[in-house]
């Protein structure tokens, strides 16, 4: 065994899977993470240390307090890599590996993972169907965007996660209204044809620069209506070997060959749009999808894919092989909301399909899990209506605050 040493980043509370499967490769793991995690269930046991960074008032960490500690750690503790858990803190450990020369993925790269605008360039360029676009640099350029294309369109931020700061507008004075309204900080977003679809996402372990394991699933409602119309979030896996399917696992692995993913996991969405019913890409992220998709994945597949992610990083980095355990085919789907109760009461939902349960304050959800597909659509229509009726609460789409 040649242990490595690991430096963990998370900003939210995630990941434990990830950190057990470390330590039990037998690496040294570090970990930091935010001060508003402190009294988290973190599990020590797999954590050799753990240091907190507090907030700015953008919600995110400041890069330079992040590189002063990990100088500060460099002095007596060598580090082989760095891995970001979450969505926000991909840039950061980018930022660490570029500035202390840590193998692993860097500022370039990371760009197609995190920038909207970045990735969707890159994606046209490698000839991928991507919704029509604009930078919202300059002025004349996005008059050439509204002359070409047809609205609604919505401007999205080009570093945010999910559906967080999107905005949504019917015509070119909506549209220059917003602009202005961001002043400085346009330049931070981007502009898009708005196209009404269903929504996919492919799950997927990448190993050596090939798909090693891919889910495709499909959202019941949109993450963009979840968000922005306080519903219920449901997504369900796809019927495998369909048309559908193996359409999404050829344009996901085009996709993050293209964007140069080499290990690693990676969550990606599509669109298939009802106008033409082409699927067109959104947008992609180089780690595991949130919303416990992971569990809803594992449920239909029996891959987490957090312990064969730490698996995988812990392979490469001692110089081994990785094998992926057998994978198994279920079908699986996930319903999550927003709870009126601290600590709602799942009991009554007795089904010998429900596979797992969430336990976090002022939410509930269940993942059904079952060999016919048709009673994973039952369950969820009837378990998301005995939640909007007994359960459901409902709060604004969060505003993106700018430094």
């Amino acid at each position: 065994m040649n242990p490595q040493v690991f430096l963990c980043l998370t900003c939210d509370f995630k990941g434990e899977p990830f950190l057990k499967a470390l330590k039990e490769a037998g690496n040294t793991v570090y970990l930091v993470t935010s001060t508003e995690n402190k009294e988290k269930p973190w599990p020590y046991e797999a954590i050799d240390d753990i240091f907190y960074l507090g907030k700015g008032p953008n919600g995110h960490w400041n890069t330079d307090h992040l590189l002063a500690g990990v100088a500060h750690l460099l002095r007596s503790t060598h580090i082989d890599r760095v891995v970001a858990l979450d969505d926000f803190d991909v840039e950061k450990a980018a930022a660490v590996r570029e500035h202390f020369r840590i193998e692993g993925m860097g500022e370039t790269v990371t760009r197609y993972f995190r920038d909207k605008l970045a990735m969707r360039m890159k994606a046209q360029k490698e000839g991928i169907n991507v919704p029509g676009f604009s930078s919202l640099f300059n002025d004349h350029l996005i008059n050439e965007f509204i002359q070409s294309s047809s609205a609604p369109w919505v401007v999205k931020p080009r570093s945010e996660a999910s559906a967080s700061g999107i905005t949504k507008v019917h015509n070119a004075e909506e549209l220059w209204k917003v602009i202005h309204e961001l002043g400085e900080h346009r330049i931070k977003y981007l502009v898009e044809e708005f196209k009404p679809g269903d929504v996919y996402h492919a799950d997927t372990l990448m190993v050596d620069g090939k798909v090693k394991f891919c889910r495709v699933s499909k959202y019941v409602n949109t993450p963009f209506e979840v968000a922005h119309g306080g519903g219920i979030f449901q997504s369900a896996t796809l019927e495998i070997g369909s048309d559908e399917e193996k359409a999404l696992q050829k344009m996901n692995a085009d996709i993050l060959k293209g964007f140069g993913l080499e290990n690693g996991t990676s969550h990606t969405e599509f669109i298939k749009a009802n106008e033409d019913g082409k699927f067109y890409f959104l947008e992609t992220a180089s780690r595991v999808g949130g919303a416990h998709l992971a569990e809803m994945v594992e449920a239909a597949s029996g891959i987490n894919l957090w312990t064969e992610w730490a698996k995988l990083e812990s392979a490469k980095a001692q110089g081994k092989s990785y094998k992926l355990p057998k994978v198994q085919k279920n079908n699986a789907g996930i319903v999550v909301s927003l709870s009126r109760f601290e600590h709602p009461d799942t009991s009554s939902f007795t089904d010998k399909e429900v596979w797992w349960r969430m336990n976090k304050k002022h939410h509930i959800g269940l993942i059904v899990q079952s060999k016919k597909r048709d009673r994973i659509f039952e369950l969820l229509a009837d378990y998301s209506q005995r939640i909007a009726q007994d359960f459901h609460a409902s709060v604004a789409a969060k505003k993106v605050v700018h430094e």
